[in-house]
Parts: structure tokens; sequence; C-alpha cells
């Protein structure tokens, strides 16, 4: 993340997200394939690193290098882009509202104090009970857990969508789109960037 000042010279804090080019490998109809779809890669593997499958399926696509990254995207009817084609930020202006999904970072196996701030037990020194979950159910009746009760175990590492992001900047010489706001994942992760769908955002 970093920031930058808008026209009213207000400062604004922004991702860099790399944009494109995004070769399309392939394209689905329903005609063909049941449902309306564009198959888009970003980035390229070394040769050593990809199988000949995928080798095949880019060669196929036109490409003479596998894509490191291979994304499908549905559209609700039928593409107008070609194989080959090329996206990029082009896609987007300035002022753009969009989604941005990608994988949270992961924090690996956490207690419930981390994970689902529960408030823990008294720190003083004799309670022998300071981050632990405590009680997680009631006696003979139910006799069980109930569903949904907040317990330690993985955390991060999810699927996650931010809504109504602003593109305040479109580079298109770099390839590059500047989103108000943070984005899942860690720095260098991939993500997808799609056109908002939902309602749009006061800010």
């Amino acid at each position: 993340m970093t920031q930058v000042y808008d026209a009213q010279n207000v400062l604004v804090p922004v991702t860099v997200v790399e944009a494109g080019p995004c070769s399309v490998v392939q394209v689905k109809t329903a005609e063909t394939d049941g449902y309306n779809a564009v198959q888009i890669g970003f980035s390229s593997k070394k040769t050593k690193n990809t199988s000949k499958a995928e080798l095949a399926h880019a060669k196929k696509g036109g490409l003479d290098v596998a894509p490191r990254v291979l994304s499908e995207v549905r559209l609700p009817s039928a593409p107008t882009l070609k194989v080959g084609d090329i996206v990029n930020v082009t896609s987007f202006v300035e002022g753009q509202f969009v989604d941005v999904i990608g994988v949270t970072k992961g924090k690996g196996f956490q207690g419930v104090v981390k994970r689902f701030r529960v408030a823990g037990g008294p720190a003083a020194h004799g309670s022998m009970f300071h981050r632990r979950i405590g009680s997680i159910g009631q006696r003979q009746t139910p006799g069980r857990t109930w569903k949904n009760q907040a317990m330690p175990g993985h955390m991060g590492s999810e699927k996650r969508t931010v809504q109504n992001l602003r593109v305040v900047k479109v580079i298109a010489d770099k390839n590059l789109i500047l989103v108000k706001g943070a984005i899942p994942g860690a720095n260098g992760d991939d993500v997808i960037v799609r056109s908002a769908i939902k309602g749009r955002s006061k800010a």
C-alpha cells in the first residue's frame, strides 16, 4: 500500500495492483460448454515447471509459455472476446468501483482470544485461567456442544471479497491501478479485480 493525493488534494490510502496484461486462453459458450465464460492467464511459468498438459493448453490458446495464473471468469451472456485477445488496465476507468477477490493472510493455528476476540480470564498469577476458551456447553441437557461454538483452529487463508473499492488512478503504461483501501492477501499475492456488482460506496 501507499498513498496519493487526489484532485481535491486529499491524501488517499491506496493499494497498487498490477492488472495485466492478461491473455485470453480459452472462450467457453453455452452451446459448447453449457455456460459462458472466459479463461484468462496472467504472468508466465518456467518451461521446466510446466506440465505437458498445461503447455499444450497454452499453445492451443496461442501462447508460447504457460501462464502462471489461470482463472476463469463466468459471464451472463456470450463473450465478445476471442482467444488471443489481451485484457489490460484499459478495462478500468478512474472513479470506477470494483470488487477485489483474494485469499487472506494465513495465521496458522490460533486460540480463541486472537481468532474470535474472546475476553479470556483474569491476568493475575493465581487464576490459572488466562487465554483458554472456558465453558463450551451445558450439563446433561442438552449434553452436547452447540453448533458454531467459537473454538481454537486454523485462522486465515480464506477466500474473501472486498466490495466497492474506488479506482483512484490508472497507470496504463505500467499496467497498474491504484485502488482506495486495503485488499485481501499479502504483498505480491494474486487477486481478481472485477466491476462492482452491488451498491456503490459514498466515499
